[in-house]
């Protein structure tokens, strides 16, 4: 098995292990991948996710180019919608995704890193796109997300030159949202604070954050309204609140459990 799974305290750290290929991803390892992201996605008890890469050296050194040099159109579309079913599952799932990103992200890696909610970089890290150096596209969400993350000229300079970036460089421009040593304790500090706020209302706000690039503005609000209007009655708002004005921590526990 190239991916890892490891689950404690509601927290499910995601493990690209392919350290004799930079953790890069071949077709067998997306697809695990994504098949292990499915789980979690459905599993009541994870609320929280962490994906990283094992060793010190690299996060997810990209797509396998050995695997991409010789495939046909066929495998081609299958390597490329497997891609995008696991960066859909991380950025749609309800519970939060977290990159810790230890080393090199590049290509399909950095997007995977893009797909996440949020993105925490080890100042060793290095990002980019660098598929026009092969003649390729970010066919993972790249041309997509990547200017959402950051801006319309960053990610155009980045995906033309195929050049990479540092931590720092990643970080001033929103590509990653802090840099931390070791990254996978600032992770593992924002996912506790994550499990001890109320599933439902963390699903819902990832959800509408989501749709705030996108659509129709005052439909986003409208819709925002509703789902308070929704949560307010709900057993998980009114422990929340209850357990505020008696001035005790909340005890949230997952709708599905």
């Amino acid at each position: 098995m190239s991916v890892l799974v490891s689950t404690e305290n509601a927290i499910a750290v995601v493990t690209i292990d392919r350290q004799e290929a930079m953790n890069a991803l071949d077709i067998a390892t997306v697809r695990e991948l994504r098949d292990r992201l499915a789980d979690l996605a459905a599993d009541a008890e994870v609320r929280c996710v962490i994906v990283t890469g094992a060793g010190e050296k690299s996060f997810i050194g990209g797509a396998d180019i050995k695997y991409m040099a010789q495939v046909n159109y066929d495998q081609a579309k299958e390597f490329a919608d497997l891609g995008h079913e696991a960066g859909r599952l991380l950025e749609t799932m309800p519970k939060p995704t977290i990159a810790a990103i230890n080393g090199y992200a590049l290509g399909g890696g950095c997007e995977v890193a893009l797909a996440c909610d949020i993105r925490y970089a080890a100042s060793t890290a290095r990002l980019g796109q660098p598929e026009v150096n092969y003649g390729l596209i970010p066919g993972w969400g790249g041309t997509q997300r990547l200017a959402r993350a950051t801006s319309i000229g960053f990610a155009k300079e980045l995906i033309f030159t195929g050049r990479l970036v540092g931590a720092e460089e990643a970080f001033q421009h929103g590509l990653v949202d802090g840099i931390a040593d070791p990254v996978m304790d600032k992770a593992l500090e924002t996912a506790k604070l994550i499990t001890k706020k109320g599933p439902e209302g963390v699903a819902l706000a990832k959800s509408l954050v989501n749709r705030a690039l996108q659509g129709d503005h005052t439909a986003n609000l409208a819709d925002e309204a509703a789902a308070l209007a929704h949560v307010l009655p709900n057993p998980e708002a009114r422990e929340g609140l209850a357990a505020f004005v008696e001035k005790r921590p909340a005890s949230f526990q997952h709708p599905d459990a």
